[in-house]
């Protein structure tokens, strides 16, 4: 072999350069030979189909083997370098905070969560779908983005099919959400639910209007904020726990609540009538705390006046029962003295004030009735 001249040195190499021309083509499995013959510059144009391939790469070896080696060998050596390519594309890396989902024919087989090189069969055996589990991902209801056309500034505009929500007292609230979530199972992330981030924002959407929809306006635009918020969290991953979607739903933020701009002027009436309610209230508690005491004051007051009436009365009548018990007791030892002494002391009360005459008979037993002008009784009859 040594005594073949330049032409069949370059015939004989099926990667190197032929000068020919005529054999260039063919004796380049790849179909281009580069300039310095490495063969690299040529890989970046594939043959038409693997037929032509494999016939290029036969021809090619073909006339650097013997005449007993050049088909059968050139065959199992070419499909062993294609195997081993084919192989060795199934190593592959996955990265920090990333897990790499493996299915076999379209099923899943196993899921690799260790950062670092591994393996799984070439497609169409095994593919390999990595996931940023770690990654803070974030959603906005109620408010969208839009960008121009160069890409350097974004404009947030509203969306009122997302934002407008109804209350329990029925009035309209424009409520902006923003909800941040990552991902803790990337196969039930990936196998469980389509569309997984519009399933994610339409489940938000039905917690949060079932929320707002049992709160009134005026908790939802107030301090009711904290309230909702943790409600809110954990309907929306209670259904999405329900779903299997592999959704770990870390904070919900309520951005913005007011009321509508169409009837933001009866909102203000309607607040300045509830103010003016609560200070007519306040003023009549204050005069409530200001007359119960008072009250209080006197009907305690009246109170221990009655109680003291009382004790007045029942010492009266203990002591009238007491003195008619020693009446009684005297007049039971001497009646007939008794009976005089009472008809005495009764003639006295009933004649004490009376206007009476007491005609004395006189030294010879004759009394005489002298006759006399009742100048008193015509005196108070006149007036």
């Amino acid at each position: 072999m040594s005594q073949n001249n330049g032409n069949d040195r370059g015939r004989k190499n099926p990667w190197g350069n032929n000068d020919s021309g005529k054999k260039k083509g063919r004796n380049n499995p790849w179909g281009n030979g580069g300039s310095n013959g490495s063969g690299g510059g040529g890989r970046g144009q594939d043959p038409k189909d693997l037929d032509d391939m494999i016939k290029n790469a036969q021809d090619g070896l073909r006339d650097v083997l013997p005449g007993n080696m050049k088909s059968g060998f050139a065959l199992f050596l070419l499909i062993g370098v294609v195997i081993l390519l084919w192989l060795a594309s199934g190593i592959h890396i996955v990265n920090p905070g990333e897990h790499g989902v493996i299915q076999t024919f379209g099923k899943w087989s196993s899921t690799q969560e260790q950062e670092g090189i591994g393996y799984h069969f070439p497609t169409p055996i095994q593919t390999i779908t990595k996931i940023n589990v770690t990654q803070q991902r974030s959603m906005s209801i109620g408010i969208a983005e839009s960008v121009n056309k160069r890409g350097t500034s974004r404009t947030a505009f509203a969306v009122p099919d997302e934002s407008l929500m109804l209350t329990a007292d029925r009035n309209i609230v424009d409520l902006h959400m923003t909800l941040q979530w990552d991902i803790k199972s990337a196969q039930d992330y990936l196998f469980e639910i389509k569309n997984q981030e519009n399933t994610i924002k339409k489940v938000a959407e039905s917690a949060i209007r079932e929320v707002v929809g049992q709160t009134d306006m005026f908790t939802t635009i107030t301090q009711g904020r904290n309230i909702i918020s943790p409600r809110v969290k954990q309907i929306i991953q209670r259904n999405l726990d329900e779903y299997n979607s592999g959704v770990n739903i870390k904070q919900v933020l309520i951005e913005k609540a007011e009321v509508h701009p169409n009837v933001q002027s009866a909102f203000q009436d309607v607040q300045s009538a509830s103010q003016d309610a609560e200070n007519t209230q306040n003023v009549a508690r204050a005069y409530r705390e200001d007359i119960l005491p008072v009250a209080r004051g006197k009907a305690a007051k009246l109170l221990q006046e009655a109680e003291a009436y009382k004790q007045s009365k029942i010492a009266q009548a203990t002591g009238d029962a007491e003195r008619f018990r020693s009446i009684y007791k005297a007049y039971l030892s001497g009646k007939d003295v008794t009976k005089e002494r009472i008809y005495i002391e009764t003639m006295e009360d009933v004649l004490g004030n009376a206007e009476k005459i007491i005609l004395d008979g006189g030294a010879g037993g004759s009394s005489g009735v002298v006759p006399y002008l009742p100048l008193n009784e015509l005196k108070n009859k006149s007036n």
